[in-house]
């Protein structure tokens, strides 16, 4: 039988082990990663990883741990394509990945003032967000990502108060085809429907959505 010390050194060697991943998480985004290329997150998205607006840098804090280690991965991959993001996931080991996907997932976000997909749209932006432009097949957006925009689940990050620039790129990069990491290529398909125009208003409109502190 296992000595009560070799469980209670087993106990604490975990212990501890658990601890330094949740630091590790934190010292990767503030610090960057062990391998040469994997730079701090900070540098682009924040200190409290709100982003950068100004910059098209889009908010981490609160995002979901498997959502975001699936965008490094999928830019590891190339299905995700971005010049900065590229090399610094390729640069991060897996251990590393998992660890500051759950140091993001911890980070506070804002919250979104509620919206009730009921109220009737005042433009067109908000009527192709919520109730979407279904004579050309386009389904709402709120329909995946909820009618505030907060994301629902791993596969829809939210869109409230997110830049508009960051937002348009995204529709764009679908468009062109040099993202392409969604399931059964849902955004693809969408973001080819929509003219240059709507996807600048519907960034604008998620961009523009009230947001909170987290209580």
């Amino acid at each position: 039988m296992m000595s009560l010390d070799r469980v209670l050194m087993g106990s604490a060697l975990m212990l501890l082990l658990g601890s330094a991943h949740a630091l590790d998480g934190k010292k990767i985004f503030t610090e960057g990663g062990s391998q040469p290329g994997a730079l701090p997150c900070v540098a682009c998205h924040g200190a409290d990883g709100a982003g950068l607006a100004a910059a098209g840098f889009p908010r981490l804090a609160g995002l979901p741990a498997l959502y975001v280690r699936k965008q490094l991965e999928d830019f590891k991959r190339g299905s995700r394509a971005n010049p900065v993001m590229q090399p610094l996931a390729s640069a991060l080991t897996e251990a590393e990945i998992d660890a500051v996907s759950q140091a993001l997932e911890a980070m506070p976000g804002p919250v979104p003032q509620a919206i009730q997909r009921s109220e009737m749209p005042i433009n067109a932006a908000q009527k192709l967000a919520q109730q979407g432009a279904w004579e050309r097949q386009i389904p709402a957006c709120a329909s995946c990502h909820g009618p505030s925009g907060t994301g629902v689940g791993d596969a829809f990050p939210p869109l409230a108060g997110q830049p508009a620039s960051y937002l348009a790129a995204q529709l764009t990069a679908w468009q062109n085809g040099t993202r392409h990491n969604d399931p059964n290529d849902l955004m693809g398909h969408i973001a080819k429907s929509l003219t240059p125009t709507q996807v600048q208003e519907v960034a604008e409109y998620f961009a523009a959505l009230k947001m909170e502190a987290k209580p």
